[in-house]
């Protein structure tokens, strides 16, 4: 990872998918090729997370139908399954189960995130949260990890269930650490890295490492797998936090600068205080500004070389996930795999 104070650009020179419009090759374009690749199993995966046991009452089966059916482009899972690609796995039914498992559980942590941030609209519609109880969502999120496991165990490998339960324990493990930091931690690059890692890097290093387990990578080959998912889910994350800054609401799904609103520290906002100091922040670090005095911080720095230099890191870690790559013999897998490296940078939303 570089340091931010590295290749500080201009606002004009900061990618454009990231900064406010579409690639030359857009973003679905990049995930339609990928998904091109696997879509017989990609099928499977869908089947897969709709096949669900009875389930009473019959609105809990209905919400979870819905939880499952709005999962977004499953980058999680076009990773997994682009990797048995890779080493020629893809018709291995296990594949599928993994991919699967993989997705289950990132959508079990997305309901469990929601109810924890409070958050009612997802995607442009209700969260689970917005409409019942926190015993009755904090339940539904639990009987979504336990699919995943079940999921999980049908790879009938007990290195990925380890993967499995290991990943589990990081995301639960830095969501406690973010609930009892203090303001002042989470205002530094240290426990930036160490969120984003739990929250987010962490799912796509299992999908990556899991789905090379599986395929009987060799050592050199999971350590690139997992330094693959490993930097290209942090960039996932940076992005994704320069774009609550810079992003339309309309796009993001939530108000510009919602993350800094309530009391969350992301890397813009360190790099702020890196170039500019705290001084005009204090409050935004306590979590106690009025909305005219967050209003004005995030238009701050938004017009600050904060933006750009937030996105130099991503797109080391871009870089970082690519060469990766290297270790795998070249092929249409191996290129997809490096394109969606590039998609993380080229997002729009």
């Amino acid at each position: 990872m570089v340091d931010c104070e590295m290749m500080v650009k201009d606002i004009y020179d900061v990618p454009q998918g990231v900064r406010n419009g579409h690639s030359p090759d857009s973003e679905d374009q990049v995930m339609q090729r990928a998904q091109a690749l696997v879509k017989r199993q990609l099928a499977e995966v869908e089947r897969t997370l709709r096949h669900l046991p009875d389930l009473h009452p019959l609105a809990l089966r209905g919400a979870v139908e819905q939880i499952v059916a709005s999962g977004g482009k499953r980058i999680r899972p076009v990773i997994a399954l682009l990797i048995a690609g890779m080493f020629d796995r893809l018709d291995d039914p296990r594949a599928v189960n993994l991919a699967s498992a993989v997705e289950m559980l990132h959508t079990a942590t997305l309901v469990h995130d929601d109810l924890i941030d409070g958050s009612l609209i997802r995607r442009g519609t209700a969260t689970l949260n917005a409409v019942w109880t926190p015993a009755a969502t904090v339940l539904t999120g639990d009987y979504l990890f336990a699919m995943a496991a079940n999921l999980a165990a049908r790879a009938n490998n007990v290195r990925v269930m380890s993967i499995f339960a290991d990943t589990l324990g990081v995301i639960v493990a830095g969501e406690l650490q973010q609930q009892f930091a203090d303001f002042g931690l989470r205002a530094t690059r240290e426990d930036y890295y160490r969120r984003i890692y739990s929250k987010t890097a962490s799912m796509f290093v299992l999908a990556a490492t899991a789905s090379g387990e599986l395929c009987g990578a060799d050592e050199a080959q999971r350590m690139a797998l997992d330094s693959y998912g490993r930097n290209l889910g942090m960039a996932f994350q940076v992005v994704d936090d320069v774009l609550d800054f810079t992003g339309e609401q309309d796009n993001v799904g939530k108000p510009v600068g919602s993350d800094l609103r309530r009391g969350l520290i992301t890397l813009p906002t360190i790099c702020y205080i890196e170039s500019y100091g705290t001084d005009s922040l204090e409050c935004a670090l306590r979590g106690e500004c009025d909305p005219q005095t967050y209003d004005r911080i995030v238009a701050q720095i938004r017009a600050s070389s904060a933006i750009p230099r937030a996105i130099r890191e991503a797109e080391a870690m871009v870089q970082a996930a690519k060469d990766a790559l290297s270790a795998f013999v070249d092929s249409p897998y191996r290129a997809a795999l490096a394109e969606l490296a590039d998609y993380a940078l080229e997002r729009t939303h």
